[in-house]
C-alpha cells in the first residue's frame, strides 16, 4: 500500500480547532497570554504539554512565548508514543505533517543521518510508521506554526523507551545531527497522571525541579524513586542531553498548572509544565 505524502491529521476537530482562522486566534491567545520572566540568553529547546488545546494550551503558550519570533532552519519535536508499537524510537514515513495551519515538510535527509548514526551506536534506529494515531508530537505544530518565523523543515522524533541509556544516545546523536544546523528542539511531555490537585503539584514539583536543574539524569531517578512521572520522560531526557551538547547551560521552567485549572474538577488531574533551555 503506498504512504500518502502528506500525514492525515487524526486529532484537528477534536484535539484542537479544525476551523484554521479559529485556531490561529485560539493559539495566537495562548501566547498572548503568556507573562514571562526575564530570560537571558537564546532558546535552544523548550518543554510543552500535549494535552489537548483545552486543557494544556495555556501552559503551551509559555513555552512558545519564549521562541516567539525566532526563525530556525529546522525544528525538532521529540515526544513520546502513546501507542503500542514493538519499536523504542520511531519517525514518520510520510514527508510532511498537515495541520490545518498549513504542510510542514519534513527533513528527511537529516532524518536518515539521524537513523543512521543510532544505527551505529544502539543497533537500531528510527522505525517508519506510517497513518500514525499519536497525538504528542502533531499537538505542539500549530503552536510552532504561528509563533515561528520561518519555513522550517521538521524532524519528528517518537520514544517509547525510558531506558535512560538510549534516551542520552538519542539526545547525543540529536545534538551530533543537528550541530551545524539553526535548530530548535522541543520536549513533548505531560507529567502526573490522575492524582489529586495537592499530589500532583507534589510529584510534578520534584521533576520540574530536575528539569530546572539540567538533569536528564535525574528525572529517571525520581521516576524510580515514584517521586514523580512524565508520560514523556523518554523524550524530555533526550531533548535535555542534547540541548546539553548544543551549548544549553540553564533551563528556566515558566509555567506549571493542571487539568483541574480548566475544569474546575482537582479530584483527578493532569499536570502540565513548560521550561526553556537557554544558550549564552
Amino acid at each position: 500500500m503506498s504512504v500518502a505524502e502528506v500525514r492525515p491529521s487524526p486529532i484537528a476537530g477534536t484535539w484542537y480547532d479544525a476551523n484554521p482562522q479559529r485556531l490561529a486566534r485560539l493559539v495566537d491567545g495562548f501566547i498572548d497570554a503568556a507573562v514571562l520572566p526575564p530570560l537571558v540568553g537564546t532558546p535552544v529547546a523548550i518543554v510543552a504539554p500535549h494535552a489537548g488545546h483545552r486543557y494544556s494550551g495555556a501552559v503551551a503558550g509559555y513555552a512558545f512565548a519564549a521562541v516567539r519570533g525566532l526563525s530556525p532552519a529546522v525544528v525538532a519535536v521529540v515526544s513520546p508514543m502513546h501507542h503500542p508499537y514493538p519499536y523504542s524510537l520511531l519517525t514518520t514515513a510520510h514527508t510532511a505533517y498537515g495541520t490545518p495551519l498549513g504542510v510542514l515538510s519534513v527533513e528527511r535527509a537529516l532524518l536518515n543521518r539521524l537513523d543512521e548514526t543510532l544505527k551505529r551506536r544502539l543497533g537500531f534506529g528510527l522505525t517508519p510508521v506510517a497513518n500514525d494515531p499519536e497525538h504528542s508530537l502533531e499537538i505542539e505544530l500549530p503552536f510552532l506554526q504561528r509563533a515561528l518565523r520561518s519555513t522550517f523543515t521538521l524532524l519528528p522524533v517518537m520514544v517509547r523507551t525510558h531506558d535512560s541509556t538510549t534516551c542520552r544516545i538519542l539526545g547525543e546523536t540529536l545534538a551530533e545531527t543537528l550541530a551545524e544546523k539553526d535548530v530548535l528542539l522541543v520536549a513533548s511531555t505531560d507529567f502526573s497522571h490522575f492524582y489529586d490537585a495537592e499530589t500532583a503539584r507534589r510529584l510534578d514539583a520534584a521533576m520540574l525541579a530536575q528539569v530546572e536543574a539540567f538533569s536528564p539524569e535525574g528525572l529517571f531517578e525520581v521516576e524510580a524513586q515514584g517521586k514523580g512521572e512524565a508520560c514523556g520522560l523518554g523524550a524530555l531526557a533526550s531533548v535535555l542531553w542534547a540541548a546539553k551538547a548544543l551549548g544549553g547551560q540553564m533551563v528556566k521552567t515558566l509555567h506549571h498548572a493542571t487539568s483541574g485549572d480548566v475544569t474546575g474538577d482537582y479530584r483527578s488531574v493532569v499536570g502540565y509544565g513548560a521550561a526553556v533551555v537557554l544558550r549564552p
